[in-house]
C-alpha cells in the first residue's frame, strides 16, 4: 500500500510472514481440536487469565488470547467459516484435543471457585458451531471414561444373566444324574 508521497506503508515482511504463521498455527489448531470454545475474556486480570490457564492444562486444555482477524482467517482455512459470526470483541479460544466436555468442565469449575465471570461465547466441537447454551449442556456431559464405565456395567449385566440361565439346566442336569446315581446305589 503505497502513500501519496511513494512511501510504502504496507507491513514489514517479517511482521506479514509472523501474521501468516499465526494464522497456519491456529488453522492447524482449529482442525486438530476436537473442542475450541470460544470466551470473552473482558475483567479479567493478566493473572487472573494465567490461573485459568493453569487450570486449563490439567484436563490437556490449551488457551489462547486471539485477535478477531486472524482467527477469522484460520476458521476460513480450517473450514469453518461459520464460526467467524463468533469473532467479535474481545477472544479467546479453549482448545481441547482429548475429553469433548473437559474444556467446558474446567471452565465451569474455575468459574465457580473463584466467581469471577467469564461468558462463553459459543464454541465448536468436531466441526459443528456450538451456541453458548450448547456449550452449557457439554459441560453437563459425563466424562468419557465414566461413559464407558457405565456402557461397560450395562452390556455384563444381560452376559451375567446369560451365564446363570445357561447354567441353571447344567445344574439340574447334574442333580438329576446325583439322584440317579444314588438311587442305582441304594437298588
Amino acid at each position: 500500500m503505497s502513500g501519496l508521497g511513494g512511501e510504502d506503508f504496507s507491513l514489514p515482511k517479517a511482521r506479514k510472514e509472523q501474521k501468516a504463521e499465526q494464522v497456519d498455527l491456529l488453522t492447524e489448531k482449529l482442525k486438530k481440536a476436537k473442542v475450541a470454545l470460544l470466551t470473552d475474556y473482558r475483567g479479567l486480570t493478566v493473572v487472573q487469565i494465567q490461573d485459568l490457564r493453569s487450570k486449563l492444562r490439567t484436563g490437556d486444555v490449551e488457551y489462547r488470547v486471539i485477535k478477531n482477524t486472524l482467527a477469522r482467517r484460520a476458521a476460513d482455512a480450517a473450514g469453518v467459516p461459520a464460526l467467524q459470526a463468533e469473532l467479535e470483541g474481545p477472544v479467546a479460544i479453549a482448545f481441547g484435543y482429548d475429553d469433548l466436555s473437559a474444556p467446558s468442565k474446567l471452565i465451569n469449575e474455575w468459574l465457580r471457585a473463584t466467581r469471577l465471570k467469564l461468558d462463553v461465547k459459543g464454541g465448536l466441537v468436531e466441526g459443528r458451531v456450538f451456541t453458548p447454551d450448547q456449550v452449557k449442556q457439554l459441560a453437563d456431559l459425563p466424562s468419557r471414561e465414566s461413559l464407558i464405565a457405565q456402557l461397560m456395567g450395562t452390556l455384563q449385566s444381560p452376559v451375567g444373566q446369560l451365564v446363570g440361565i445357561m447354567q441353571t439346566p447344567l445344574q439340574q442336569l447334574v442333580g438329576a444324574l446325583e439322584a440317579y446315581k444314588t438311587k442305582l446305589e441304594a437298588a
